[in-house]
């Protein structure tokens, strides 16, 4: 697998985004058997990209999650800014 910008990882939907998120997954867990047994030569260097576009697919992830989060709760006031104002006109508690 070769290494993931963070624009191409933008245009993949979540359950694409899962599915090589999984690939990369396999993918380090193999090479780091390998690193185990002393027979990773060639690609030693792999393991450290690996782990970042792993980190990137899940911090994209996170972000859709916080998306489609924010989104519903919008939707269920009639008018965003009547929530808003909501939120602050609340007492704090003690």
């Amino acid at each position: 697998m070769t290494r993931m910008s963070m624009k191409t990882i933008r245009q993949l939907n979540e359950k694409d985004l899962r599915s090589k998120i999984q690939e990369s997954k396999s993918e380090l867990s193999k090479l780091k058997v390998d690193a185990a047994k002393g027979t990773l030569r060639k690609e030693s260097g792999k393991l450290k990209p690996i782990r970042h576009d792993i980190a990137r697919m899940l911090t994209r992830l996170t972000e859709m999650k916080k998306e489609k989060w924010s989104q519903q709760t919008i939707s269920h006031h009639t008018n965003s800014s009547d929530y808003i104002l909501k939120l602050f006109n609340q007492p704090i508690h003690k």
